[in-house]
Parts: C-alpha cells; structure tokens; sequence
C-alpha cells in the first residue's frame, strides 16, 4: 500500500477526469474495518468510480494489515490505502475531554478537506458522519459532494417512550445538536445520508434537505462453521452443564459489565453454578475487573472466562457459536449494535438493554428478552430466565435468520453504492 505521500504526489492529469471516490475514516476499533472490507469486496460490482482511494489513520496498516492485504489481492491497482502522516496524528486531540473531542472532530474535518481536495476527488464516504456534524455545519465547506453514515440519531426517541425528561442543560444540547443537523442536511455538498436506524429514517426525511436519506443495513457476513467439529469450549475448560453468557467487545462500563457482575453476585449458590461468563475483547479496566471476579469467584459457585484481547473475525464467530446466551447490556446507548446482529446470524438470544433502537430491534424481531440494563437485578431475573432449555422460549430462531439476511454485507455495500452513485 502507498504512503500518504505517494498517494498525494500521484495524481496524473488523465486522473483528474477519472471518477474517483474517497472514503474517510480515522477509527481503528469496532465495526470500521469491517466496513472498510465489505466495500473493497463489492468494489466491483459499481461502475460509475474507476479509483477507490481510502484515507485512515497509520494504525489501520499495521493493526489490520488483514483488511489490507485484502485489498490487494483484489488485484486492483485503483484501490489504494492512504495513511494520514505520523505528525498530523501526533497532532490530534485526545478524545477523553470534550473540548478536546470537539477540537480532534475539527482536525479531522480539516483533514478530510484537505485530503478531498489534494486528490482531487470526485464524491467522499464518509465513515462516522456524526463525529463531524458541528464542522459540516458552521466550518469549512468540502471541495467536492461527499456522503456518509448517521450513527446515533436521537430525534425520535420520544416517541419510542424511552427519552426520560431533561433537566434544562440536557434540553439545551438537544436544541444545539437539532440545529446542527438541520444545517447538516442542508448543506449543498451533502449528497447521500445513510442511516443505520430504520426508525429515524421517516423523521429525517420530514425534515428540509438537500440530501436523500436512505436507511442504510448494518452489516453482518455470515462465516461458515468450520468442516472439523469447534472445540472452544473445551480449550477454555467451560465445565459441562453450564449456560454460556457471552459479553463481547470492548470491555468496559458502557457495555454494562459492572451490572452483569453485580447481577451475579446477587444469584444464589444453585443458579451461580450452572452459569458461565465468558468475556471477550480490549479493557481499559482489566485491573479493576480481575479484582472484582477474584471477589465475587471467592464466594459464588460460578464461572468467568476472560479473553482482554482483540480477537480475529473467524474468533468471533466461533464465540458466538460456542455461547448460549449473548449479553448486549448497554447502558442508555443511542443507536444500533452489531452484537444483535451476529447473535441473530448464529441463532443464539441475547439479553439485552430495552433502551432505544436496540430495545425496539429485540422485540420487533424476537431476538431475546430486553430488560432495564442500568438495574443488576433484572440482569439476575433475565439470567435466571435464559438458564437451560427454557430459553428456548424467548427467540424466535425464524425471524432472526430474516432479520440478519436483511443486513447482509452485500446489502449494506449495494446500498452505498446506489446511494452515492444516484446522487452524485
């Protein structure tokens, strides 16, 4: 793959006539690379971009050198990683105070002109749209048309029942953040808003725009099983008779793991010692779980696997596979989750926050039982509930099939490809 510098001193005037497409994307973790992969896979089917250019942070190349090498082996010499150099990284803000969120979010946008305008391109995807809402609207105005995905919208959970009432500080960053979007939206550069929530999508297109909005699937991609029979289970010496609670992704307080301890803890002996918890992925708290489990094991007959790593995609699925019961307990999270989609694709239930799009996704689609996640004690009752064969009364295994065929991959990239193409 080139550098940035290659990259940027590359463009021959037979390019400058050359449809060419950008996608933009400095995240490294979640469901960026995947997103990234599914695009490069379908590369092929559109014909209206000749040149597929794709600006991401340095880290990307050596952190998924996978999705790279993908890339290449496409065999294409129009598909083309670009790192942003080593010193305008070093220059972004940390992202841990908002102020300082905001700043890196007007670095960012900054970038993505820059880079939009030195390669001369003709439209860019942009990956997280909502990182840079309050630049598209009152900063610099990008030199070509560009797209991109609506994460987290909130302008509809009102009427989903699940927006408590605000204090005036809370009703104040909702009018500044409805400001901002109305601008968004009417910003002439904005060709095409996809949007991961179905729900949010006839609210949005109320609203006056210069952009279509589209729902936009959230990706899945079914991995087939393995010809030789899994034996996770046994590797990580998951005693016999145990229900599996599988709780994935970044470990930390946003996932809800300290109510799922707690929500342990509050089980009896006889419940406790037919369950297993099996945590997997990155944690910034590890030290602070290990001495939490060490308390909780010294007392309670059950079982915690932990795995704080980043784990391979063909992993995960063999988690989900192995796992009987998959965890989604976020707390007060806005917007979708990629968990309940791949608990949908291996036809296994979750336990999950009843809060938002997520909550309105498990009972619209039957994908499990959706609880107050913010209270441990419904944890432990939904536990309880999931615990042996009695769970098979709570998923409908039909309608989660139909569900994740419907947020293909291959949907997902059709439909970018339409939506900026159409609207280009």
């Amino acid at each position: 793959m080139q550098s940035s510098q290659q990259a940027l001193g590359i463009t021959h005037e037979s390019e400058k006539t050359t449809p060419h497409l950008l996608v933009f994307d400095l995240s490294i973790r979640g469901h960026h690379p995947n997103y990234i992969r599914h695009l490069i896979r379908y590369w092929h089917t559109q014909t209206h971009f000749q040149i597929l250019s794709i600006v991401v942070s340095p880290r990307f190349l050596t952190e998924h050198a996978d999705v790279v090498e993908f890339a290449e082996q496409q065999s294409n010499p129009n598909i083309r990683f670009i790192a942003i150099t080593h010193p305008q990284e070093s220059a972004l803000k940390s992202r841990k105070k908002p102020i300082d969120r905001n700043l890196r979010n007007l670095q960012e946008w900054r970038l993505f002109c820059d880079y939009a305008g030195q390669l001369q391109v003709n439209h860019g995807l942009i990956m997280y749209l909502d990182t840079y809402f309050l630049s598209i609207a009152w900063w610099l105005k990008p030199p070509c048309s560009f797209s991109g995905i609506y994460f987290r919208p909130t302008l509809h959970y009102r009427q989903l029942g699940v927006q408590p009432p605000l204090n005036w500080r809370q009703k104040l960053n909702q009018s500044r953040e409805n400001l901002n979007l109305n601008k968004v939206l009417r910003n002439s550069r904005l060709a095409t808003l996809f949007c991961l929530d179905p729900l949010a999508v006839p609210a949005l297109q109320q609203r006056p725009s210069q952009a279509e909005i589209i729902h936009l699937p959230d990706p899945v991609e079914f991995v087939p099983p393995p010809s030789a029979v899994c034996t996770l289970k046994d590797d990580l010496g998951i005693e016999a008779e145990r229900t599996v609670f599988l709780l994935f992704g970044a470990i930390d307080g946003r996932k809800g793991i300290h109510q799922v301890l707690d929500a342990i803890q509050n089980l009896s002996s006889d419940w406790g010692r037919r369950l297993c918890l099996v945590l997997v992925g990155e944690s910034k708290i590890q030290q602070q779980l290990e001495a939490r489990i060490t308390e909780i094991t010294a007392s309670q007959p059950v079982q915690i696997i932990r795995n704080y790593q980043f784990v391979s995609e063909e992993e995960v699925w063999s988690y989900f596979r192995m796992s009987d019961v998959i965890l989604a307990t976020y707390q007060k999270h806005v917007g979708m989750s990629g968990i309940l989609l791949l608990a949908a694709a291996t036809q296994k239930p979750v336990l999950s926050t009843d809060f938002g799009l997520m909550g309105a996704m498990v009972k619209q689609h039957q994908l499990g039982l959706s609880i107050d996640s913010t209270q441990p004690e419904q944890i432990s009752d939904g536990m309880m509930k999931l615990i042996g064969a009695s769970r098979n009364d709570f998923y409908n295994p039909e309608k989660m099939r139909i569900w994740a065929k419907q947020n293909s991959a291959e949907n997902f990239a059709q439909t970018i490809f339409a939506g900026i193409t159409n609207n280009d």
